[in-house]
Order: structure tokens, then C-alpha cells, then sequence
């Protein structure tokens, strides 16, 4: 661009341009080259307005070196689950968040690590993407119990609402999990994922409503659920002699140690509904009751009802005739029935809607197998027996399989330090003759061998 109004004092020419390819602005002459004036940098900026200097030296501050570990962990574990964007882009946010908290600034790798997982955890529920913290914990090869730790920490320092899932919402990916289709085992053991999953969801419903699932970790229940699931599609002689080692080594998952309880109590409750099928005859046995569990399933609901009546009219009956024993033949019958009438089986009967003669129809009162007994204000409600739990047909496990208490010792508070010693206490701490010739003996053979060292 020529400068307007300017000559240059060597030639005299008028054809005077900006040069810019400087630091600073300067105005040649186009036809000999001379610098005819050169630009001050204070008074004459180039490209703008003025720049200060902390501006002009800033550096973008980079994330630490762990933070972007865990972060491309948190990528890794959500390739693993294959789970969608959506949940990857949340988990990566929640662990930044957590990051950067200072609830988690000082403490271990270890614990950072795992934070991780709850992260995935955490976007995985709240997006409706069905996983346990078994199965984070697997993938991090850490307890679960610190995962369940570290997730509550979180959730209640980053005050985010986590919805809390049930056992029927992960057990589909859980039988995702055990390779048992026609295309890793024979035709005869392969089974439809989706078949097997909703006969598994069938089992645990029935688990919960018998109180089995109450206080029990979810895997191994979903385990031993997918496993008699399994069995009872097709109760083949192959799969009826399978057992639980051998399916899980056929699924290819790890077995756990409390699965097989979960099994022969799931067992269990199959019997005692499998009893109360009227077309059966044959004994309902836990070995043959694997053929029955799609007709216990199909009625479960009218089983339970029928199955808790009769227990409760087997109570009954035998309440009555423990009192009709004690009292004299002449007030037998008045006893009877006062005795009937306090026993807590038949205050409980009453409550439920049924009589003694046990002549409702099954629809007209609906069982509820998790509803346990209220106890009146009766004496014998204020003392109920030890381990109730055995007297009902389902209960929970902390109740059947109750924990022995230890009975409170009486502080002997009387004691000083200063009683007297009795004449017998005093003659048990004084040597016998025998004794005291033997402790002479001793010292003796002592001596000499020192001696004889010496």
C-alpha cells in the first residue's frame, strides 16, 4: 500500500509502499529501495491493539497424569460392558467430577482406580443400563465390598440422585454372560438366551416372594436361578444329571460358593409348592421337582395360597391336640377351645381372612407369603417362643438361620481385691512334701551341671 503525500529523499520518487514483513512497519521506496522512515512499536502497533504480557505468556493448564489414566480407564471399561456413547461421555464427566472433589484429592491410586468403576456404575443405572457391582468389581479385581463403599461415598459427596435397581433388571445381562447357545455347546445342552432369561426372571420372583432373596447378594441367587432355569426348559436326561460345577464350566463363568445353597433353597420352596398340585401324585422330591417347575411357575400365585393354608391348618391342628393332652377328660372341650383361640397360628389364621374348617375357595383371600404374623398384646406374643421362624412356612433367613445370642454375664461389682484368702485357697499355693523334695532335687542337678560347666 503506497503511502499518500511522501517522497523519498534519495530519488525523489513518490512510489513509496509498506513493507510488513517485519516486527515493526517500515515505508520503502519501490524504485531505489531505501527505508524512508521506520515505525516506532509503542506508538505504532502491528495487527491490533496492545497485548499485555501475562496474556501473551499464559499457558493452558493440562490435566495431570492420573486423571487422564483414569479417564482412558473409564473408556476401557465401558468397551469392555459395550455400552453406548451416551453412558462413556457420562462415566468420563462423573470421574472429573470426582477427580477434581476434594473428598477424593488425597487418597490412594487404589481407591482412584475404583472409583472408575463406580463411575460406569453410576451412568450405567442412571441410563437404564442393567449392571451389579459384582460385575464391576470382577472387571476392577477388587472387593466388593470397598466398590459398594466408594460408590455411596461418591454418590453422596457429588449429591446425585442414583436409582436403585432390583435383581429382576440385571438378570438378563447376567445370562448374557453364560455362553450355553448352539453355537458353543451341543444341541442338546443349547438354550435361547431370551427363554432362559425369562425363566430365570420366573424363579427369582418366586425366590423373593418366599423371602429367599432378602438380604442375600444377587449373583449367586441369578446364578443358581439361570442354572435350574436351564434345567427345567428342557429336563432332559442330560441336563438333569448335570451339576452346578459342571454347568458352569460348560457356561464358562466362575462359580460361586454360595450359589449352591441358593440352588436347594429354591429347591425347597419348589417343593413344598409342588406338593400342593393336586394332579401329582408321585412324592415331590428336589430331584424330581425340576420337571414340575413350568406348571409351579404357570399357578405360582393359587400354590402359595393353597401351600400357606395347609400349613397353617397343620398348625392348628396341632395346637389343639397339644391342649386337648394336658387338661382332665370332663373340661377337655371348653380348654380346647380356649387354647385354640390364644395360640398365635390361629390368631394369625383369623387375621388372614380363613376359618378351621378350611373350606374357602383359594381366590377368596390373597396369601401373602411375606407378610409375617402380628403378635397381639397377648402373654404369649410378649414371649414368643425361640426362632419363630421355624414355626412358619416362609421366613426370612435371618430369622430361620438365626444367629445365637451370648448371654450377658453379670458384672460382679462387689469384688474389691481385698476379701480375705480362705485356709484351702492358702494350702493350694504350699508344697507338698513330695513336691518340695522334688524342687530340691532339681536345684541340686542344677548346680552341679553349672558347676561342671564352669
Amino acid at each position: 500500500m503506497s503511502a499518500a503525500g511522501m517522497r523519498c529523499p534519495a530519488c525523489g520518487s513518490t512510489n513509496i509502499v509498506d513493507d510488513d514483513l517485519y516486527s515493526q512497519a517500515q515505508l520503502v521506496c519501490v524504485d531505489c529501495g531505501s527505508v524512508v522512515s521506520e515505525g516506532v512499536l509503542a506508538n505504532d502497533p502491528v495487527g491490533g491493539s496492545d497485548v499485555s504480557f501475562s496474556r501473551t505468556t499464559a499457558v493452558a493448564k493440562r490435566p495431570c497424569t492420573n486423571l487422564i489414566k483414569g479417564q482412558q480407564r473409564v473408556k476401557a471399561i465401558c468397551r469392555i460392558l459395550m455400552v453406548n456413547r451416551e453412558i462413556e461421555d457420562l462415566s468420563q464427566t462423573y470421574y472429573k467430577m470426582a477427580y477434581e472433589h476434594k473428598a477424593f484429592l488425597k487418597v490412594s491410586l487404589q481407591k482412584k482406580e475404583i472409583l472408575t468403576g463406580c463411575c460406569v456404575l453410576l451412568s450405567c443405572r442412571q441410563l437404564n443400563w442393567p449392571i451389579t457391582v459384582g460385575t464391576i468389581s470382577c472387571l476392577l479385581d477388587a472387593d466388593s465390598m470397598a466398590v459398594g463403599a466408594i460408590y455411596q461415598e461418591m454418590v453422596k459427596n457429588l449429591s446425585i440422585e442414583a436409582p436403585i435397581i432390583n435383581v429382576t433388571d440385571v438378570i438378563e445381562a447376567h445370562c448374557h454372560e453364560y455362553k450355553i447357545s448352539s453355537l458353543d455347546v451341543p444341541e442338546e445342552l443349547a438354550e435361547n438366551s431370551r427363554d432362559l432369561t425369562k425363566r430365570a426372571v420366573a424363579l427369582v420372583e418366586l425366590a423373593a416372594d418366599s423371602w429367599i432373596v432378602t438380604g442375600r447378594k444377587p449373583i449367586p441367587i441369578m446364578m443358581a436361578a439361570t442354572y435350574l432355569a436351564w434345567q427345567s426348559l428342557k429336563p432332559n436326561k442330560h441336563r438333569l444329571k448335570f451339576s452346578l460345577d459342571k454347568f458352569c464350566q460348560v457356561a464358562k463363568v466362575k462359580k460361586l460358593k454360595s450359589a449352591m445353597k441358593r440352588v436347594a433353597e429354591i429347591k425347597e420352596v419348589l417343593c413344598k409348592l409342588g406338593k400342593e398340585i393336586p394332579w401329582v401324585r408321585e412324592t415331590v422330591t428336589p430331584d424330581n421337582v425340576i420337571q414340575l417347575v413350568e406348571c409351579i411357575l404357570q399357578n405360582r400365585y393359587a400354590l402359595l395360597r393353597r401351600a400357606m393354608r395347609t400349613h397353617e391348618d397343620a398348625l392348628l391342628e396341632e395346637s389343639q391336640a397339644s391342649c386337648a393332652e394336658a387338661p382332665p377328660e370332663g373340661t377337655a372341650s371348653s380348654q380346647i377351645s380356649e387354647c385354640a383361640d390364644q395360640t398365635p397360628i390361629t390368631s394369625f389364621v383369623k387375621q388372614n381372612g380363613s376359618n378351621s374348617d378350611g373350606k374357602e375357595k383359594p381366590g377368596d383371600v390373597d396369601y401373602n407369603p411375606r407378610v409375617l404374623p402380628e403378635h397381639s398384646d397377648t402373654q404369649e406374643s410378649q414371649n414368643p417362643p425361640p426362632n419363630w421362624g421355624k414355626r412358619v412356612l416362609f421366613a426370612p433367613p435371618c430369622v430361620i438361620h438365626a444367629k445365637k445370642r451370648r448371654a450377658v454375664q453379670p458384672e460382679h461389682t462387689d469384688v474389691t481385691g481385698d476379701e480375705e484368702i480362705s485356709d484351702s485357697e492358702i494350702d493350694s499355693y504350699i508344697r507338698t512334701p513330695q513336691e518340695a523334695r522334688d524342687f530340691a532335687l532339681m536345684q541340686q542337678m542344677l548346680s552341679l551341671s553349672d558347676s561342671a560347666k564352669s
